[in-house]
């Protein structure tokens, strides 16, 4: 176990579709040293998605968790329901080198899997991946202040994107 992971704190949640990859990437991520808390779902019951993503989301945008594992059948509905929290870039990956790069170059504090897409043995290289590297900065550090800029700008003065109730 690294003094990385020992440190980390990870927060992963998932739908029905992929339960069975949820459950084996959580022992995978014990194993390997890391703190982790299982948003749910808890059993192979249908349940919306952007509910466990937008709660793993803002786990930790609120700072409860360091960085974030969301899975469903693509990965692609996770991905897009937890982006919807402000500060919040969570990245879809299907392979270990966009994996990496999601936090080398996005600085993506959530990565996102399909389980009808990627098999258990790779979604474990990419989870290890994902959770192995940190964001140095760099020439990417000006897209992610430019990212963060877009998103402050685009969201208004309610920063929810969405219609104040006396509208």
């Amino acid at each position: 176990m690294s003094d990385t992971a020992s440190s980390l704190k990870v927060a992963i949640g998932g739908d029905e579709a992929a339960f069975a990859l949820k459950e084996i990437l959580i022992a995978h991520m014990q194993e390997q040293g890391y703190q982790v808390e299982d948003f749910g779902t808890f059993n192979a019951e249908p349940i919306l998605y952007p509910d466990v993503a937008i709660e793993v989301a803002t786990a930790i945008k609120e700072g409860r968790f360091d960085r974030g594992v969301l899975v469903c059948g693509t990965g692609i509905g996770v991905a897009i329901s937890a982006n919807k929290v402000p500060g919040i870039r969570a990245a879809q990956a299907h392979d270990t080198y966009s994996a990496g790069k999601a936090r080398t170059s996005n600085d993506a504090q959530i990565v996102t899997l399909g389980a009808r897409v990627v098999g258990p043995e790779l979604a474990k290289d990419i989870v290890t991946t994902f959770l192995g590297k940190s964001f140095p900065g760099g020439p990417s550090a000006e897209k992610v202040a430019k990212i963060h800029e877009y998103e402050e700008r685009l969201a208004g003065p309610s920063s929810s994107g969405a219609p104040s109730p006396e509208a």
